[in-house]
Formats: C-alpha cells, structure tokens, sequence
C-alpha cells in the first residue's frame, strides 16, 4: 500500500527528491550508470568533459550519501575506485525514462501544433 498525499506532503516529498537528484550533474552521473553498468572516476570525468574534477568528487559523495551510489575502493597504488548504482538508485531508471517520455510527447504535441 502505497502513501497518501496531500497536496502539502507531495510538495514536501517532490522538494526532497529534488535536492537529492538536484543541479546539473547527477543525472547525468546517473544515466552512465543505468544498466548496472562500473564506472571509474576517470571515466566518468571522461564521459562529463564540462564536469570540474572538485564537482564530480562531490556529486558522487552525495549520491553515495543518499544511498543511490555505492563506490567501491580497491587497495592498489594508485587507488583504483569504481562507482555503481545501488539496486535503490537503479530503481529510477524507469522513473527517468517516464521523464523523457513526457518530455518528448511535448516535442510531439508541439510539432502537431505548427
């Protein structure tokens, strides 16, 4: 059974969700690791060219924080990490992709419309 909202809790809840999944790169960090897919740190800085190495380090800290990435540290010199999603964060992916559905039937509509 899932909770009931009042107009007042769902904005308090949406405000939650956006100050965890909030600014310009967490999505994006997590959509290179939808799909269970491993990333490095280096590799992630490689597939976000704009992303400072100070940013990167710190959306990945609060991701990790909020349980929606787990980083894993293997003892190597020089430090080896990788990053994952956990099965929590996974489980925005068809939220995520609810958002680009409704996203791209505005395209549609808006196209109709011309």
């Amino acid at each position: 059974m899932g909770k009931a909202y009042t107009p007042a809790t769902a904005a308090a809840d949406v405000e939650t969700v956006f100050k965890r999944l909030g600014g310009r790169w967490k999505l994006l960090i997590l959509f290179h690791l939808f799909g269970g897919q491993v990333q490095r740190y280096s590799d992630l800085e490689r597939l976000m060219p704009g992303i400072s190495p100070k940013m990167l380090a710190q959306q990945l800290r609060q991701l990790e924080h909020d349980g929606i990435v787990a980083r894993q540290v293997y003892p190597e010199v020089p430090p080896k990490v990788e990053y994952r999603l956990t099965d929590w964060g996974q489980a925005l992916c068809p939220a995520l992709d609810a958002l680009l559905r409704w996203d791209a039937a505005r395209d549609v509509d808006a196209a109709v419309a011309d």
